[in-house]
C-alpha cells in the first residue's frame, strides 16, 4: 500500500464521529511504537514532521522510515508536513512525496494568510497533495512554534468560513483553546466548544484539525519527575474534552508532547534501574514499547479510531 492522501480518512471519520491521530515523528522507535498500536487497533494514521525534525533526522531519513512502516503494516498512512513555514518548505515536502502539507501563514494578517495558503493550495493540488491551513494562533512552545499568551487569537467562525472558501484548503486547523507544549493550562482547562459548533456549523463536512492537544497524561510527567525529571505543573488538554471535540468536527487531533513524555519516563526510568546498561537498543526498546501503549490508548479510549480500516 503506498502512502495516502488525507482525503477519504476525514470523510470516514467525520461520518463516524472519531479523530485521526497525527502523530510527531522523530526517530525509527518512535515510528515503529505509533505503527506498531495503529496496525493491532486497526486504525489508520497520520504520521507528521515537523520543522524540528526535518533538521533533527533529515526528511529523506523520515521518508523512507514512513515508507517502511507501510510495507511492513500495510495500513493507510499520511505523510504529513507539520506547521510549514513558506511556500517553498511546503513545496519541496509536496515533491519529495508528502502525501499532505500544512501552511501555517497565521501569523499574517487574514488577507496575507489567504494569499499564501491559496497559492500552496494551487500548487499542491496540481500534484494530488492535500493542504491543511491554520487561522487563529495557539500559544505555545513546540519546535519552531513559539506564540505567547497575549499574542494567541482564537478561530472568528466567519472568518473561517471565508477563508475557505477563498482558498480551497483541504482541512482548517482551529484555535479554541488548545496550546503547543506540556504547560497549556493554568488554571482550569476550558475548550471554546460554542466557538467549535458554530465554525463547524459554518462549516458542515469540513474537516477541522486540533492542534495542542495532547493530554500530557499525568503519570508520564510523574515517571520522568520521579527519575531525576524536572517538569513541575505540566498539564495538558483533558481527554473527555478532545472526545468531545471529535464529535464536533474535529477529524484530526494533533498529538506530539505525549510521545516525547511517554519516551522519556520510560528511558529514565530504565537507565535508573538498570545502571549497568550502555545498549542503547535496551533503554531506546523501553521508549518504543511505551509509544506503542500510549497511543493504543489514544486510539482506543480518546479518539474513537480503533477498527476503523
Amino acid at each position: 500500500m503506498p502512502l495516502i492522501t488525507s482525503t477519504e480518512l476525514f470523510k470516514k471519520a467525520y461520518e463516524g464521529n472519531y479523530a485521526i491521530g497525527a502523530f510527531n515523528v522523530n526517530n525509527m522507535e518512535i515510528i515503529q511504537g505509533i505503527v506498531e498500536a495503529a496496525k493491532e487497533e486497526r486504525s489508520p494514521l497520520i504520521l507528521q514532521v515537523s520543522a524540528g525534525a526535518r533538521k533533527y533526522a533529515n526528511p529523506i531519513y523520515l521518508k523512507k522510515l514512513v515508507e517502511a512502516a507501510i510495507e511492513d503494516s500495510n495500513l493507510p498512512i499520511v505523510l504529513h508536513l507539520d506547521h510549514g513555514e513558506d511556500f517553498e518548505v511546503c513545496k519541496q515536502c509536496i515533491d519529495d512525496g508528502f502525501t499532505s502539507v500544512m501552511i501555517d501563514a497565521s501569523h499574517y494578517e487574514f488577507e496575507k494568510n489567504i494569499e499564501i495558503t491559496k497559492k500552496v493550495v494551487e500548487y499542491a493540488h496540481s500534484k494530488g497533495v492535500v493542504v491543511e491551513a491554520e487561522l487563529g494562533r495557539l500559544a505555545g512552545v513546540e519546535d519552531a512554534v513559539n506564540v505567547s499568551e497575549k499574542d494567541a487569537t482564537y478561530t472568528v467562525p466567519e472568518q473561517a468560513a471565508e477563508f475557505v472558501e477563498k482558498t480551497g484548503v483541504d482541512s482548517l486547523a482551529i484555535a479554541i483553546g488548545t496550546s503547543h507544549g506540556a504547560y497549556k493550562f493554568k488554571g482550569e482547562p476550558s475548550l471554546d466548544f460554542e466557538r467549535l459548533k458554530q465554525i463547524q456549523k459554518l462549516l458542515p463536512n469540513f474537516p477541522l484539525v486540533l492542534h495542542g492537544a495532547s493530554t500530557v497524561l499525568p503519570e508520564f510527567v510523574s515517571l520522568c519527575n520521579e527519575y531525576g525529571g524536572n517538569i513541575p505543573g505540566a498539564q495538558g488538554v483533558p481527554e473527555e474534552m478532545i472526545r468531545q471535540a471529535a464529535q464536533l468536527g474535529v477529524c484530526k487531533v494533533n498529538i506530539d508532547t505525549d510521545l516525547r513524555l511517554a519516551m522519556t519516563a520510560a528511558i529514565r526510568k530504565d537507565l535508573i534501574d538498570n545502571p549497568n546498561n550502555f545498549d542503547p537498543r535496551k533503554y531506546l526498546g523501553a521508549g518504543r514499547t511505551a509509544i506503542k501503549e500510549m497511543v493504543q490508548h489514544k486510539i482506543k479510549n480518546v479518539l474513537g479510531s480503533n477498527n476503523a480500516i
